[in-house]
């Protein structure tokens, strides 16, 4: 059996990517990220890796895209404000199809915000955030040993399909320490070979590594591949989970840290006769759609929390497509609902409006 050892969310996911084979990191500090920018100035050396503290998140996200496309295993991690500006290189790296992992250790906004956790980046991250029509798959851990896990998925997920994988976490995740098992991971995916990186004149036919094309129709047809690609992720990557759902007149959805609070209130919630359950989607792109929307089949109200004003909200709402309301709970700015005032508002759901 593995020994857990006990960590911080920010350390345990750099070493996690360290042992996932990464290459290459770059990134500038930011709170409260900076232990993984630090733990990989320290480790990378050591491993006989890459490790660039750049002059800016601009520059990371930039430096990220030429290491891809030498086929190397690359990521940056940054916090909100950083992710906004890393948006244009990220843009750059889907319309090259170049695989990355960006971690975005979310922290309260909009601006500058504060250092406290947040969620209120679900739209940044799971519409794209940058221009063109382009995704990227969204992975949301709710814990330090998913934070391990997820980070081996992720750089599968990127070489596999090709595309930037975010792992969405927040300031508690990063900061929290938990133990943790670093050998636990994810069953290996079946790996192709990166034929299309530049890696020299080999005899082979050129490769080419851009996001420019200007020849007629061209653009189009790079359009359509990643849309076949995005379709092949919805078919085939979608994560989520539940409880009590089965004889739950209220269902709770919520993710992240945020599903750990919603839990606890299920849980009282049920030891008081009511009966609640909740639904976490683990990915938040592709969102379980389809999931959530079989819950709704039974006639019961929703109930979406969250650490912002509703940016997932109508996510659910596409999911239940109409079958059930869907109500919604939340705080921002770097408030957090507690696990007593979440179960006061399934509370009020259960006493009927005289």
């Amino acid at each position: 059996m593995s020994e857990k050892i006990l960590m911080c969310g920010n350390e345990a996911m750099a070493e996690a990517a360290i042992r996932a084979g990464m290459d290459a990191y770059f990134g500038y500090p930011i709170t409260p990220q900076n232990e993984v920018t630090a733990y990989m100035a320290r480790r990378m050396p050591e491993e006989g890796r890459v490790f660039v503290q750049s002059e800016s998140e601009i520059a990371a996200i930039n430096m990220v895209f030429g290491a891809s496309a030498v086929g190397a295993r690359t990521m940056t991690s940054s916090s909100s404000p950083g992710i906004s500006l890393m948006q244009e290189g990220i843009s750059y790296l889907a319309g090259a199809r170049l695989p990355a992992v960006v971690v975005n250790i979310m922290r309260g906004g909009p601006g500058l915000g504060n250092i406290a956790p947040s969620q209120s980046d679900y739209f940044q991250a799971t519409r794209g955030g940058g221009h063109g029509d382009y995704r990227t798959i969204v992975l949301a851990p709710a814990s330090v040993q998913e934070l391990v896990e997820m980070m081996y998925l992720a750089f599968d997920l990127a070489d596999l399909y090709r595309v930037t994988v975010v792992i969405l976490g927040d300031g508690f995740l990063g900061q929290m320490m938990e133990p943790v098992d670093l050998d636990k991971r994810p069953a290996p995916r079946d790996l192709p070979v990166k034929d299309w990186a530049l890696t020299g004149a080999d005899g082979r036919k050129q490769n080419i590594v851009r996001s420019l094309w200007l020849q007629d129709g061209v653009l189009e047809e790079i359009n359509l591949e990643l849309q076949a690609t995005y379709r092949q992720i919805e078919a085939n990557e979608v994560l989520c989970e539940h409880y009590g759902t089965e004889d739950a007149d209220f269902v709770l959805v919520s993710y992240g840290i945020m599903s750990r609070i919603v839990r606890s209130a299920v849980r009282k919630a049920r030891c008081e006769g009511i009966k609640a359950g909740w639904i976490r989607p683990i990915t938040l792109w592709p969102f379980p759609y389809e999931q959530i929307n079989a819950v709704a089949d039974e006639p019961r109200i929703f109930l979406t929390v969250e650490m912002s004003y509703g940016q997932m909200l109508d996510d659910v709402k596409l999911a239940v497509a109409g079958k059930c309301p869907v109500l919604f709970y939340g705080r921002a700015g770097g408030a957090v609902p507690t696990v007593e005032e979440v179960l006061g508002q399934i509370k009020k759901l259960a006493v009927p409006v005289a």
